[in-house]
């Protein structure tokens, strides 16, 4: 039977000792969310380690595994199977002969509903992930869980407001994007904090749908991650958010029927042109 409330949660951490001791304090703090009453939790991206993709290290290669070998995502599908919620888990993936940066998806229940594998790869000083990351093949999905459909982008994903929008059409009632960003190593001075949050509270107007994102804290290498994890409604007002150094987690539940009616009023569905689109699935190199 399907929840009647959407309550998400985010879990933000510094992952920065070794594995072992992330995914214990990832586990704590999914515990404290589903205390809370979150019954879809998201985790940081690649929160079992440091941020390894700072630099080019053919040894941070052997931190993947297959997704059907994975003994976090085994760890927890059992998590999920215990407390009745939802883990969209982030983990280091190895396919055959490539890797891919991706997020495993658990029912409540513990089933494995399936895997998305992050779509755009950023490549710049300090998030040098095109060295270990091939683009991602699955494409954008909405989830049917127990407690409601998610859409679930990784980071760089969510500067993108045609990956939300994809996910809203395949039938996503929240979107949901692990993350792990922080400053510019080459741009000390700036902080695309602000920036960071905007786009995706556009995603959540544009698509009338709440967005959460998690993200790191603390200083790792040459990267100040500044956290900031939030969860902002349908018309993109922010309902929650957690400080720029803080670990803890965040929790918001909405009325899924109160959303769908409100989705509906709106009719940014209903009015869309699909066949005045035709641009966006240009490459931008004729102009």
């Amino acid at each position: 039977m399907t929840s009647a409330a959407l309550s998400i949660g985010v879990i933000q951490c510094a992952p920065s000792g070794e594995r072992s001791e992330n995914v214990a304090r990832v586990e704590a703090l999914v515990r404290s969310a589903a205390v809370r009453g979150a019954n879809v939790i998201v985790t940081p991206e690649l929160f079992e380690g440091p941020y390894f993709p700072q630099t080019e290290d053919e040894h941070a290669f052997e931190l993947a595994a297959p997704l059907d070998a994975h003994p976090t995502v085994e760890r927890m599908r059992d998590l999920a199977r215990e407390l009745d919620v939802v883990l969209p888990i982030s983990f280091f993936e190895r396919a055959g002969q490539v890797h891919y940066n991706s997020v495993a998806i658990i029912d409540a229940g513990g089933a494995l509903l399936g895997v998305y594998r992050k779509s755009h790869i950023p490549d710049g000083p300090g998030y040098e992930e095109k060295f270990y990351f091939r683009p991602g093949d699955t494409g954008f999905r909405a989830w049917k869980t127990r407690h409601g459909t998610i859409g679930v982008g990784i980071c760089w994903d969510q500067w993108f407001p045609e990956a939300a929008r994809a996910m809203a059409l395949e039938g996503a009632e929240a979107l949901l994007y692990p993350s792990a960003i922080g400053s510019e190593p080459e741009a000390p001075g700036e902080d695309t904090k602000a920036p960071w949050q905007r786009v995706m509270l556009g995603h959540a107007v544009a698509n009338a749908m709440p967005v959460a994102a998690a993200n790191r804290v603390g200083v790792e290498g040459g990267l100040t991650f500044y956290g900031s994890s939030f969860i902002c409604d349908h018309r993109g007002e922010v309902c929650e958010e957690l400080g720029r150094d803080e670990e803890g987690v965040a929790v918001v539940s909405f009325d899924r029927q109160a959303l769908r009616r409100y989705r509906a009023s709106w009719g940014f569905f209903r009015d869309r042109r699909p066949d005045l689109y035709e641009a966006l699935s240009d490459d931008g190199s004729r102009k």
